[in-house]
């Protein structure tokens, strides 16, 4: 197959937490959307509003607050492009450029040294059945068969670098990797994260209209972060990141785009992946 590099764009909304509401590339809108009338209007604290894109979970992703602090807060954008949120424990900045088919976003906390935090950003994306997620295999994964913080370890596949159609099932997962391909039809996105020596990992959430209990929908999420549990209360030591004694840590996400041109005649307009 041959590899062709796709525009990217990406939109924000300061306003509403930060959220990305727009990954366009590769002719296609990767960030999932959802109709959540209490969005607009969430404040600190408030349970979780799921309208998709692509939420910043810090300083935690389960557990409290519900997906973190920053996403429930206004961002404020800088003349240079730097957004920015004010936390109660730290201070969240980031400021994403684009080039081609390449977005770097660059992120700054600050906080007292000591603070452990983790952070991750929860993109929530499009993908249809048969997409697939590729991580190295043997990676170590941390599988949570529950809402809860338990987890079990594997190693990746482990049956979960499938996305198959609504079968009412929802499966947690980190992954010990830095990097992670998504290929959905002839589009691929990739996604990196480095943060020096604090730990990294990718997240995957897998609801094929498992959760919630009474009105489970279809929600798959795809989220580089700094650490290695989903809730700051179970982290143990290595398991979350770490602020230095200088008051701040600095971490890269980078996103790149390809279009696949030459999938067979018989596997077009299916949305499969084969290599």
């Amino acid at each position: 197959m041959v590899s062709a590099p796709a525009p990217l764009r990406i939109e924000t909304d300061p306003a509403h937490g930060g959220r990305w509401t727009s990954l366009r590339a590769a002719g296609r809108e990767w960030l999932r959307h959802r109709p959540e009338p209490r969005r607009p209007g969430v404040r600190p604290g408030d349970a979780f509003a799921d309208a998709g894109g692509l939420e910043e979970c810090v300083p935690t992703v389960r557990g409290t607050p519900d997906h973190g602090d920053a996403w429930s807060r206004p961002w404020q954008r800088a003349a240079d492009g730097t957004e920015s949120a004010d936390c109660p424990d730290f201070r969240i900045g980031r400021r994403i450029r684009t080039d081609g088919d390449r977005a770097v976003a660059d992120y700054r906390l600050t906080a007292e040294p000591g603070y452990r935090f983790l952070w991750a950003a929860h993109a929530l994306l499009d993908l249809a059945p048969g997409a697939r997620i590729g991580i190295a295999d043997g990676a170590p994964v941390r599988r949570y068969p529950d809402g809860g913080d338990r987890w079990i370890p594997c190693a990746w596949p482990s049956g979960l670098d499938r996305i198959g159609p609504d079968d009412g099932t929802a499966v947690g997962a980190v992954v010990g990797t830095r990097q992670v391909s998504v290929h959905d039809g002839t589009g691929v996105l990739r996604l990196a994260v480095e943060a020096g020596d604090q730990p990294v990992s990718v997240a995957l959430w897998r609801n094929l209209g498992g959760f919630p209990e009474h009105h489970p929908y279809r929600s798959v999420g795809v989220e580089p972060m700094l650490g290695r549990v989903f809730g700051l209360a179970a982290a143990g030591e290595g398991d979350a990141a770490v602020v230095p004694a200088g008051g701040e840590v600095r971490w890269r996400l980078t996103v790149t785009a390809h279009t696949m041109t030459d999938v067979p005649n018989n596997q077009k307009g299916t949305r499969t992946w084969s290599c």
